[in-house]
């Protein structure tokens, strides 16, 4: 029973971290799925790795390599990025190493506190307008009106003139967690 004490505590962590934490804060389904069988893969070919006499190095190489391909697949914010790397780690500790609990305890609090709202109210959304507009006070203008809470800053990204529309990152110092952006893309 205690050779299986690793995965279930695998499984715990990697349930509380995408569907306790990363979910209900930024809802990207794709990303759960992402996160859990990144995670549940790399434990299995920890597991299989300490369990055999091929060297660890080659191990996390391997992990290394299919990391950046996966990273590089699509672009990813930052946020998802340190959510990606907490669940390979967690799937590498639970897999290899002999203290797994409490390493996989302090990444858990460590994100759960570092990605709280109530650290950072000011968040980042990406907005594609139904405008296109060139001029920053119109812009500005223009998604405060969609927006509630205070705007900290409009960058635009893209501008497109034949469809008429502007995408553009946007930083809201939100007053509560409940405070949503109107058209969010």
């Amino acid at each position: 029973m205690n050779e299986y004490l690793p995965i279930a505590v695998d499984i715990v962590a990697i349930t509380i971290l995408v569907f306790g934490i990363y979910f209900p804060r930024h809802r990207r389904t794709d990303m759960a799925l992402a996160y859990m069988t990144v995670n549940i893969g790399v434990l299995a070919v920890a597991d299989t790795l300490a369990a055999s006499a091929v060297a660890a190095g080659l191990g996390l190489g391997l992990f290394g390599v299919l990391s950046i391909i996966r990273l590089r697949s699509e672009e990813l914010t930052q946020r998802e990025v340190a959510y990606y790397f907490a669940a390979l780690a967690i799937g590498l500790i639970a897999g290899l190493a002999d203290k797994q609990i409490g390493l996989i305890a302090l990444i858990l609090i460590v994100i759960a506190i570092v990605d709280s709202r109530h650290l950072y109210p000011v968040r980042r959304r990406s907005m594609v307008l139904d405008r296109a507009i060139a001029d920053e006070g119109e812009l500005r203008d223009y998604v405060a009106s969609f927006c509630s809470g205070r705007i900290v800053d409009v960058s635009i990204e893209e501008i497109d003139f034949v469809k008429d529309s502007t995408t553009v990152r946007v930083q809201i110092k939100e007053g509560s967690a409940h405070q949503s952006v109107g058209v969010v893309a």
